[in-house]
């Protein structure tokens, strides 16, 4: 499945450590990364996954497909700016938030809209993010929830 991979873009050591092993968690278990292909989470999330010879996909705000962190196999540019964070979650099969803020929490809401199972790793607090410990209790729940 793909798991659209969520959060800050300038988070804290903790968030960066757990979106890396959500990253490579994922890879490991034969699912495809999709995030907003930028830095922070996105770039952690990613390079956990290429490290497992996961598949990455960075949907970017922006015109320029170069702008991906280097961990993206995949890029995709919308010129959409933050409203590009709906094709970010519709993309993904379920939802993983570390950390975030106010892009994350849109995010978090298109994750309602579109009917995506997330876990929240640190994340904000919002109706419809189920609160877990670590990235394996995250990649758990996901998994529990797709058919």
């Amino acid at each position: 499945m793909r798991v659209s991979v969520i959060g800050a873009s300038a988070p804290p050591d903790e968030a960066v450590e757990n979106a890396h092993e959500v990253g490579r968690l994922l890879a490991e278990r034969g699912h495809t990364v999709v995030c907003g292909g930028l830095g922070g989470v996105m770039r952690a999330a990613c390079r956990g996954a290429s490290e497992a010879d996961g598949h990455t996909i960075g949907i970017l705000p922006g015109e320029d497909r170069a702008a991906a962190n280097e961990y993206v196999e995949t890029a995709i540019a919308t010129s959409m700016g933050h409203a590009r964070n709906a094709l970010v979650v519709v993309n993904g099969d379920a939802v993983i938030a570390v950390d975030g803020a106010g892009g994350t929490l849109s995010e978090v809401g298109f994750s309602s809209i579109y009917d995506r199972p997330i876990a929240g790793l640190g994340a904000p607090d919002a109706p419809h993010v189920e609160d877990v410990e670590t990235p394996a209790d995250a990649v758990d729940y996901v998994e529990a929830r797709v058919d």
